[in-house]
């Protein structure tokens, strides 16, 4: 019987499942490979990967709490912005890590529900706290003179509460508008790793024209919005550059920036790919790997760029590191 397979035995099928039992909604992913030992080569791999995220993060939301020469409002952002990663890809690396290997644990809809909120939420703050960065390099780089009298740490905190507040203003009334739609079966299985809107949309016995409208309209406040608002500081930013009379100067201005720049162009790429395309033109596995982008490179290469490419923050973690390799040899 499928019933006894599906509770006790193999869940490694693909497909829809139970559609005429009886019971509460329950959510199971697809998995990425049903042979044992790429199972444990792909849980090896994103569990480093999940590790290096937490550690990297860590260590710059570390260094600018615990150095005075960092507590700016540059610095001030970007381990608000560690922090946000840290929280992001907990909400579904570990879940994913507990779903690749054996059988796979179904997610009950109210779980889902959950992590679509959390993600959407931190997603959406990740996405307007890139563009309050950007602004915070356009007013320092174009207004130098009076950078401390805009930037002040009142502005900045209310800057990323704002980010906070509208994301969750955003992703409250989206997750409940997906989650009461009916869905027609006892298990179903969602094309991902994780409960994103698009694919949990799919398994829906309704129509769902309305809240894939809603979805159209919320990622263009998030992700069309905020990216055109970044486009026109950098604007700004380049002709200033460009008035720069040394070439030291401008490639300080430029390095500032180029890194934001970097991680701005992943994040608000991928997001664009997953989120503006219609259901139809999506392959069945593309969305998955795309995400893995914004799950991992992205939360990755965020400490990886800002330590390798800024000298404030390398400096003092090579003192952290001396200072604590000096007390390990006394």
């Amino acid at each position: 019987m499928k019933s006894e397979a599906l509770d006790g035995g193999d869940m490694s099928s693909p497909a829809l499942i139970h559609l005429n039992q009886s019971g509460p909604t329950e959510f199971v992913f697809r998995v990425f490979t049903s042979s044992t030992r790429i199972q444990i080569l792909l849980f090896c791999f994103f569990l480093f990967l999940y590790v290096m995220i937490l550690c990297g993060n860590a260590a710059i939301i570390w260094a600018v709490y615990t150095n005075i020469s960092l507590q700016t409002p540059m610095y001030f952002f970007l381990s608000n912005l560690s922090f946000l990663e840290i929280c992001y890809t907990t909400t579904l690396v570990p879940l994913m890590l507990s779903n690749i290997m054996g059988e796979r644990k179904p997610i009950p809809m109210g779980g889902c529900a959950t992590q679509m909120f959390f993600f959407a939420t931190l997603g959406s703050t990740d996405c307007f706290l890139l563009a309050v960065m950007a602004y915070d390099r356009y007013v320092a780089i174009c207004h130098p003179l009076q950078y401390t009298l805009i930037m002040t740490p009142q502005l900045c905190t209310q800057m990323v509460a704002g980010a906070l507040g509208l994301a969750l203003f955003l992703s409250l009334p989206l997750t409940s508008l997906v989650f009461t739609l009916p869905f027609c079966g006892r298990f179903l299985e969602i094309n991902h790793f994780f409960c994103d809107i698009p694919p949990v949309l799919q398994l829906a016995c309704a129509d769902t024209r309305v809240p894939q409208a809603v979805l159209y309209v919320i990622s263009i406040l998030v992700l069309t919005i905020p990216f055109l608002l970044i486009c026109i500081s950098y604007v700004f930013i380049a002709i200033t550059i460009l008035h720069i009379p040394s070439a030291e100067g401008r490639q300080r201005a430029f390095s500032t920036c180029s890194s934001h720049l970097t991680v701005v162009l992943l994040q608000y790429g991928c997001g664009s790919l997953v989120y503006f395309r219609p259901p139809s033109s999506t392959p069945a596995d593309e969305d998955r790997h795309i995400a893995l982008v914004y799950t991992f490179v992205t939360p990755l290469l965020n400490p990886i760029i800002y330590t390798l490419r800024n000298k404030d923050v390398k400096n003092v973690l090579k003192k952290a590191m001396s200072k604590k390799a000096a007390s390990e040899n006394l």
